[in-house]
Parts: C-alpha cells; sequence; structure tokens
C-alpha cells in the first residue's frame, strides 16, 4: 500500500507548483520531496509530475491521480478533525502568522494563559508586515488586518479597526494644529510605510490625501516611534497608538476626519468544513480577548 505521507508530499508539491515550496510547507529538504516523489512514482509505475529548473506540471495520469488523491487527504482530514474537534483539549504544533507590531503588542502578552491551558500544543508564530500564502508556507491560522482577497479562505472578525491622525504634544507646541483638511499641506506628515495615499472621511466626505513627507521606511514601528518623538503627524490604527493618546504622550488632530475604510481585523484559515481544535480553541481565545469593541478602544 502506497505511503500516505508520500501522498501529502506530493499533493503539496502540486499546490504550491515546485519542490522547494512543498519542502518548506512541510518542514523538509527538496531533496527529500523530490526522492519521496520518485519513490511514488516508481510504485505506481507511471510519471506523474512534469519537472523543468523552476517549476512542476502534472501529466495527464498525474491529474487523474492528484484529483482522486484530493478525495483520500480531504477524507482522513475530516475524519481527524471530526475527532479532535470534539476535544477541548489541543495537541501537535500550530503555526501562526501575524502582522509584527500587533502581534509584539496584543498576541505575545496574552500568551501565557493559552499555553498554561493547553501544556500539550505548541505555537510557532511568525511574525511579518508581507501577506504569506497560508497554505502554501504550511500556516494553520494567519492573523490579518484588511480585507480578505483569498476566496478559498475563511476569514473570522476579531475585532473592528479604527484610524486617526494624531502627533505629540511637542509637535503641535512648535508647528501648531492643523485646524482643517487642507492644512496638512503646511505640515509634515509621516506616511505608512507602504506609502499609500490616506484615505480619510470626515465632513466633506471621502478623500485620499497623499502625505509627502521628509521620511520614508519599509518599517511601520519606525513611522510609530517618529510621530511619538514629535516627527510630524501620522495615521495610526488605535490598537497601535491608544496607550499614548490616554497618557498624553500624543493628541488627535482633526478629530472630525477618520480612516474612511472600516478595517477588520481578522483570523484567516483554509476553507475546512471541520476546523482542527487547535486553531478553533485559539481563534476562540483570541475573540474572547478582543470582543466587539477591543480593550485597546476602552
Amino acid at each position: 500500500m502506497t505511503n500516505l505521507g508520500d501522498l501529502e508530499v506530493f499533493a503539496r508539491v502540486v499546490s504550491t507548483g515546485s519542490m522547494s515550496a512543498a519542502g518548506r510547507a512541510l518542514g523538509l529538504s527538496a531533496a527529500v520531496i523530490s526522492k519521496r516523489v520518485k519513490r511514488l512514482e516508481e510504485r505506481l509505475g507511471t510519471r506523474l509530475l512534469q519537472r523543468t529548473t523552476r517549476q512542476v506540471s502534472l501529466t495527464e495520469a498525474g491529474q487523474g491521480f492528484y484529483d482522486r488523491v484530493l478525495g483520500v487527504l480531504a477524507g482522513i482530514e475530516e475524519a481527524e478533525a471530526y475527532a479532535s474537534g470534539r476535544s477541548s483539549q489541543a495537541q501537535g504544533t500550530l503555526r501562526i502568522t501575524a502582522p509584527t507590531s500587533f502581534g509584539r503588542m496584543h498576541i505575545a502578552p496574552h500568551l501565557t494563559g493559552f499555553m498554561k491551558d493547553h501544556p500539550d500544543l505548541k505555537l510557532h508564530i511568525v511574525l511579518s508586515d508581507e501577506f504569506s500564502d497560508i497554505v502554501a508556507d504550511g500556516f494553520d491560522l494567519a492573523i490579518r488586518i484588511g480585507e480578505l482577497t483569498d476566496s478559498s479562505l475563511v476569514a473570522r472578525k476579531l475585532a473592528p479597526v479604527r484610524r486617526l491622525l494624531c502627533a505629540a504634544p511637542g509637535y503641535i507646541a512648535r508647528q501648531g494644529a492643523p485646524k482643517e483638511i487642507g492644512d496638512l499641506a503646511q505640515h509634515i506628515c509621516l506616511p505608512a510605510h507602504n506609502n499609500e495615499s490616506w484615505k480619510l472621511e470626515g465632513p466633506g466626505g471621502s478623500l485620499a490625501y497623499r502625505p509627502d513627507g521628509p521620511l520614508v521606511t519599509n518599517s511601520s514601528e519606525i513611522i510609530r516611534a517618529a510621530v511619538i518623538a514629535g516627527a510630524g503627524i501620522a495615521l495610526r490604527s488605535t490598537w497601535d497608538v491608544s496607550a499614548e493618546l490616554r497618557d498624553g504622550r500624543l493628541v488627535q488632530v482633526l478629530p472630525e476626519w477618520e480612516g474612511a475604510h472600516r478595517l477588520t481585523l481578522s483570523a484567516v484559515y483554509p476553507s475546512r468544513q471541520f476546523l482542527p481544535a487547535k486553531v478553533r480553541l485559539f481563534v476562540d481565545y483570541l475573540a474572547a480577548l478582543y470582543g466587539p469593541v477591543p480593550y485597546w478602544e476602552q
């Protein structure tokens, strides 16, 4: 009988499009992946994949085999998910990816209680501001801020995200406070790390303002530090600067204007009919922690 692990390797090579990507997702070297696919082909007596230096593609036999392998793996996954989903305990390894700043500020400080409740679960957390392909990269769960664009994924809303314009009192003392939206042109503005326009909504409706400041960086945390230090005005999420707004290190400017798009903090995971217990329990934990009115808004 064919090794089920070889079937999973084969399916992952097809879904990711390369031996190396499948290896990264499964924690194996590309050489091991290639050897296991070759072993599967030898057992079946047919070539399943056409290989090039950059990618792989299915042969006619490989396509038919792949279609049937997906059904087999889905059945196994469904059976495992059914059993594990009935358990209140999480086991194995939960691979999570999350935005850098949010993960540092609002996930890391709250992990102790979850790990204490689930001592048999190992958490593998990768913080990155780049949107990864969670299936190809082998993640069970992603925490994302924004709109879900991949329809093959499931998103569960964890909290609303509100953004506002803010500056340090020292900056306001030096430069004065803008009285209307057009005054931003006379101020030092600190664009987001991706240099996108500020999409704002206020008394005049919606508009897009492209800040042109003296600081350009790929780090959202540098912009955060700069606005707190008094370098200029920035558009920041309340989860990012709520503590500074409460203690007076930052003040809101043009309070009638806020970020136009109501973004959402979501837990995103592959679409599955039966959700593994380790994913379900962690998502439930975050949903209860943040709630419809998250603690940073209170």
